[in-house]
């Protein structure tokens, strides 16, 4: 993964509060009993707005396909489709990975606010896969397209790639004794 990508997120974190008004029940990592459902809790809920992104993607793709020459794009669309449902997939099932040992973790500030910065960087992805199936929908029918779907596409992989960086941030924690 990049250090570049992680810096990047270090760097753009907001508060716990920016975080938990993002999320509807969420209430953070703080109590060592709570980690596993906070977790799912948030889990769940980047994985229910990747569904509805997943969805408005496939309105998109019906369109291009309406269109004089839009089969030509089935491959392209496709291949975007399922970067975005393969992220969205690797968000909802990632917690066997370290559930057993996440209530099990020493964590202290520094490494709560490197957790809160990864989960607020998979919450801030929604807002620009958004912009991107915005700029998407836009480009249906015009020359720009392909370079639109690139660009969705770029989005896409980058949250996934953050997601990557999430998940060895989480496992490279140690393990109380």
């Amino acid at each position: 993964m990049s250090s570049a990508l992680y810096d990047k997120i270090v760097s753009q974190r907001g508060s716990l509060e920016n975080l938990i008004a993002k999320i509807p029940g969420f209430k953070g990592y703080h109590e060592k009993n709570a980690r596993r459902h906070a977790d799912r809790l948030l889990r769940e809920h980047i994985s229910a707005e990747l569904d509805r992104r997943y969805k408005r993607f496939e309105d998109v793709e019906r369109e291009v396909l309406d269109l004089a020459g839009g089969l030509m794009k089935m491959t392209d669309t496709r291949r975007a489709k399922t970067k975005l449902r393969t992220y969205r997939d690797r968000v909802y099932t990632a917690a066997p990975k370290y559930d057993g040992m996440f209530a099990q973790l020493k964590i202290g500030n520094k490494e709560l606010d490197e957790i809160y910065a990864f989960d607020e960087a998979q919450v801030n992805y929604i807002s620009l896969i958004d912009i991107k199936l915005d700029a998407l929908a836009e480009a249906v029918g015009k020359d720009n397209f392909d370079k639109a779907l690139d660009e969705f596409v770029d989005v896409v992989n980058e949250a996934d790639d953050a997601f990557d960086l999430r998940d060895n941030v989480i496992t490279g924690f140690e393990v109380e004794g």
